[in-house]
This record gives C-alpha cells, structure tokens and sequence, in this order.
C-alpha cells in the first residue's frame, strides 16, 4: 500500500499509528515533496468513488487564501485536477492507496473495512 502523508499532520499521524498497529506493509510519500499527479489523481478519484471536491484540503491555509470555496464550482474539472497537482498542500491527506481501494482521509471504521485484505 502506499501511505499519502504530511508528517506534520496530526490526522496522518494517527493513521500511521494505526498502519503500524495493524502490521501493515506500506510505503510512505511526503504530499508536500511530491504531490500526486494529474494521472495519479484521476485514477485515485476513479478507485476512491468520492467526487473530486473530496480530495481538496478544505481546511488547509492554502485552500482558504485562494478562496477556493468560491472558485471551485466555477472550475472544470481538468482546472480542479491541475490545481491539486500543482501543490500538495491543497491536497486532503492523508491518502492510502491499495491494489482495490483509495482511502482519503483517516476514518478509522472505513479504514479498518477497506483495508482489512491488506493488513499484516
């Protein structure tokens, strides 16, 4: 599996306790060193089944200094797609990727659901 973080995060540290809890193999990623492509996010969104809106940080600062909440209805898709590649930050973490699922976001039932094939 592949663990979408920020370290920095709180949220993406309870998920990772919760990983290394359940004896999950997985490799990490720094969403800020190198936020997901335009491809990974179209594949991500198509596994997840959660509309894009989904995979924005809502909470983030930089979501909120954009005045996002306002642009994005306006915004296609492809517009919506380029900007979440453009910068991690933008990007709801912490992301878990597996063989037939994409977690976003750390719900620990959902988690637990999903995951269940994939853990140690």
């Amino acid at each position: 599996m592949l663990f979408v973080e920020y370290p920095k995060c709180t949220t993406c540290q309870k998920a990772r306790k919760w990983l290394e809890g359940h004896g999950a193999a997985f490799a990490t990623r720094h969403i800020k060193d190198e936020a997901p492509t335009v491809e990974e996010l179209k594949e991500w969104r198509a596994r997840s089944g959660l509309p894009l809106k989904k995979f924005f940080n809502t909470s983030g600062l930089k979501y909120k200094e954009l005045a996002l909440k306002d642009k994005l209805p306006g915004m296609s898709e492809a517009e919506q797609l380029a900007l979440l590649a453009s910068d991690g930050m933008l990007v709801k973490r912490p992301i878990l990727v597996g063989d037939d699922f994409v977690l976003v976001g750390f719900r620990e039932n959902e988690w637990a659901e999903k995951a269940a094939d994939s853990l140690g």
